[in-house]
């Protein structure tokens, strides 16, 4: 059991200027910013940004301090995820179990007021210098205690939801933190590719996807495979100096609509191999998007024995190669996009001899 886990409530960033990055993400990707925590609301030491499209919020926060232990965290990792929070139903429950079953913890539970109410918020840690979040709302009806509104739209580029949150783990690492998401938080192991299926000439990595049992959440494990060069997770790790998260998936349900704005707002996709569209139909067969509207749009197809599932991903959104964004569309499909990994993998290794990394 998902131990309690209702959804991931929001998604928390440390950046290097959380004023420039919301402008960015307002920007780019259409969120709509709505809250604000600073100085000018009694957090001296951080500022940060509420940022919301549909059911997506991520926080974007940034140290004003040289001594905060965030700007340590920036100086090592970049730009980057620092806290996949989760609401929960009863908070003791979750963090006691966690706690039982060998989690760590960076704050038990407390409980947090202002003018709107209360919450209780306690959190741990996973893998690399990420954390988790327990958020139980309690009828709290604002944002997060200490925001206040600041409202500035987005023009929406229909993303939904966080479909999946993907880790980078080191080498030989997966099984332990499958086997830790089952333990402590009841994500238990949903699917699992070998290096035989995620695999070029040149690279390959090894994936297991937890998830909760209603499939709301879904964190694939991503460890580097042998190869004849560098995986692109073992990049990841070395631009970040240790595991982290390296993607978040939004959801879209009309994803032509979506990367098309997305496309007009300036954000910049990996490139799809030359010849992608030659045989994906034959491969995926019959789908209700317009096929040339698709293939315009550059967009990934798969499907599997459910269904059938669109994507596309950005380049990295920061100059280290560590964290971007996915766009998905679900049609039935429950998976991942097996059927692309081989171009997707071909088309980052063209980046990776880009950066010499390869």
């Amino acid at each position: 059991m998902s131990q309690g886990l209702k959804k991931i409530h929001h998604v928390e960033f440390v950046v290097g200027n959380a004023k420039q990055a919301a402008f960015f993400y307002r920007q780019g990707f259409g969120f709509d910013q709505v809250a604000y925590r600073g100085p000018e609301t009694g957090s001296p030491d951080r500022v940060s940004y509420l940022l919301k499209q549909n059911d997506i919020w991520l926080i974007l926060t940034t140290p004003l301090k040289h001594d905060d232990p965030l700007s340590t965290w920036l100086m090592l990792h970049g730009d980057g995820v620092r806290d996949i929070a989760f609401e929960v139903e009863n908070i003791e429950d979750v963090y006691d179990h966690a706690m039982s079953n060998g989690a760590r913890s960076f704050s038990a539970p407390e409980v947090i007021s202002d003018g709107r109410g209360s919450l209780k918020m306690a959190t741990i840690h996973t893998y690399g210098e990420t954390l988790h979040s327990f958020i139980q709302r309690d009828g709290y009806d604002g944002y997060l205690p200490g925001f206040e509104p600041a409202e500035i739209k987005g023009r929406s580029t229909g993303l939904q939801f966080i479909d999946h949150v993907v880790g980078n783990l080191a080498d030989r690492q997966m099984d332990k933190w499958v086997d830790w998401y089952d333990r402590t938080l009841g994500l238990s192991k949903f699917v699992s590719y070998d290096d035989k299926d995620i695999s070029t000439e040149y690279t390959a990595l090894r994936s297991t996807v937890v998830a909760s049992e209603d499939r709301v959440i879904k964190f694939p494990l991503n460890e580097p495979a042998a190869g004849k060069k560098k995986s692109q997770i073992q990049e990841y790790i070395d631009a970040n100096l240790t595991a982290g998260v390296q993607h978040l998936a939004f959801n879209t349900d009309n994803i032509l609509e979506t990367i098309k704005a997305l496309r007009e707002n300036g954000m910049d996709f990996l490139p799809v191999p030359e010849g992608y569209y030659d045989d994906v139909w034959d491969r995926v067969g019959v789908v209700k998007e317009d096929k040339d509207k698709v293939k315009d749009l550059r967009i990934l197809v798969d499907r599997d024995d459910n269904g059938y599932l669109l994507q596309l991903f950005t380049r990295p959104l920061q100059d280290r190669p560590t964290f971007f964004i996915e766009i998905i569309q679900r049609s039935g499909s429950d998976s991942f996009g097996k059927g692309n990994f081989k171009a997707l993998f071909e088309t980052i290794e063209q980046e990776q001899t880009l950066r010499g990394n390869l």
